[in-house]
């Protein structure tokens, strides 16, 4: 073991020893142990390539754009898989104040601005990633009509404030992966803008417009008249990337608030759809009330024409009773005079029987309209409470926020 791990006052051996001892010493560990800084590190020697690397020097300027190539790409990925996540979770068309639209917005143009060429100028030299994306519309027809409209909009002063305009409109449109593809295809039209290491011009910048496809899943809507975009200061936000800490506690108190919205809302919507059926129950008691009134009236009108029929037929048996020796045909005659009055009386009766029905049928659609009404309202009562108890969750979780975004800013300041 100890010829597989030279030390620094010890020569180096020679690549034919190295090998002969790993061989020599792999059937009784699989593994060697060496030292990396302070750390012992263990690594097992299937692993391990027996010819020593030659290190890169970390002042070869082409090694220091390999790894700003190396951290753009990761910082792009992270930063759309959280865009993706976060717009997807909030279900919204998302705005020019969402924080990780922002921070995407940002890597995008530090991702645009590596490698760029200095163009000298009578002010000084200028680097702008505007000449670029101009190019856009000589490769792909249809983003000329946002190309114009960047160049219209009257607020713009700067080719850095064109730039970050056309990203915006161009991932309104849902076409950015398509332009920037386009874009890195033509390296022979990118030379005259890029240095030959720059990401735009390496296998990272198609690596990145690959990525940009996901982006056409979300809906964003930018209102760019009036926003300053030409005097914005483009820095990275790496505590939106840490999956630790306080900022992992906040994201999850963020969470549960918008579950509680969510809550809130559904209370408040069917709190208001509660309120509609008691206007709508409210109506039709009144007609109902109504109804029973009209009915109650037609009742006392009916019940006086029977009392004025009966006190008819009274008078008739006096009368038929006063001319019963009269002759044959006066007698028929009373007799048909009499089963008239009868016959009237009984249709009459039916009549009122009639409406004696209907009005006990008003009547017990009433009674049951106003239990309905009563638990309405009791049920409307308790999705106030309910909802007055959402509310004061709310509060206490927007308490907890603030009280750990306070907590986490005085963590940084120590």
């Amino acid at each position: 073991m100890s010829a597989l791990t030279p030390q620094s006052d010890m020569p180096t051996p020679t690549t034919d020893k190295i090998t002969q001892a790993a061989m020599e010493t792999i059937y009784l560990c699989k593994f060697r142990v060496s030292m990396d800084g302070e750390w012992l590190c263990l690594r097992e020697l299937d692993d391990i390539s027996l010819t020593p690397d030659h290190e890169p020097n970390p002042e070869d300027p082409n090694y220091l754009m390999a790894n700003e190539r190396m951290n753009l790409m990761n910082m792009a990925k992270l930063s759309i898989k959280g865009l993706i996540e976060s717009a997807l979770n909030l279900g919204r068309t998302l705005d020019s104040d969402y924080a990780p639209l922002q921070q995407f917005f940002v890597v995008m143009e530090h991702c645009l601005k590596h490698g760029l060429k200095a163009k000298k100028t009578f002010l000084g030299q200028n680097k702008s990633f505007w000449g670029p994306l101009e190019l856009v519309e000589k490769l792909v027809p249809e983003a000329a009509e946002i190309t114009a409209s960047v160049k219209d909009l009257p607020g713009l002063r700067t080719p850095v404030g064109r730039g970050r305009a056309w990203l915006r409109l161009a991932l309104m449109q849902k076409k950015l992966s398509e332009y920037m593809k386009a874009l890195i295809n033509r390296k022979d039209l990118m030379s005259e803008f890029y240095e030959p290491n720059a990401l735009m011009m390496e296998e990272e910048g198609a690596i990145i417009s690959g990525l940009l496809v996901g982006l056409n899943v979300i809906d964003a809507n930018f209102c760019m008249k009036g926003e300053d975009l030409d005097s914005q200061v483009g820095v990275i936000d790496f505590s939106m990337y840490l999956k630790e800490g306080p900022i992992a506690k906040s994201s999850e108190e963020d969470v549960q608030i918008t579950a509680i919205l969510d809550q809130k809302n559904y209370v408040e919507e069917l709190n208001r759809q509660l309120s509609a059926t008691v206007n709508n129950l409210q109506t039709k008691v009144d007609a109902l009330e109504k109804s029973n009134t009209k009915l109650t009236e037609e009742l006392a009108v009916a019940n006086n024409r029977i009392i004025t029929m009966q006190e008819e037929m009274e008078r008739m048996k006096d009368d038929s009773t006063l001319f019963s020796k009269g002759n044959k045909h006066d007698r028929t005659a009373d007799g048909q005079t009499l089963s008239e009055v009868r016959k009237h009386l009984k249709e009459e009766t039916q009549l009122r029987q009639d409406i004696e029905k209907e009005l006990e049928v008003q009547i017990g659609m009433r009674q049951e309209m106003e239990m309905a009404m009563k638990m309405l309202d009791k049920d409307v009562c308790e999705k106030q409470d309910a909802l007055a108890a959402l509310r004061q969750q709310l509060d206490d979780l927007r308490a907890l926020k603030h009280e750990l975004s306070f907590k986490l800013q005085v963590g940084r300041s120590y």
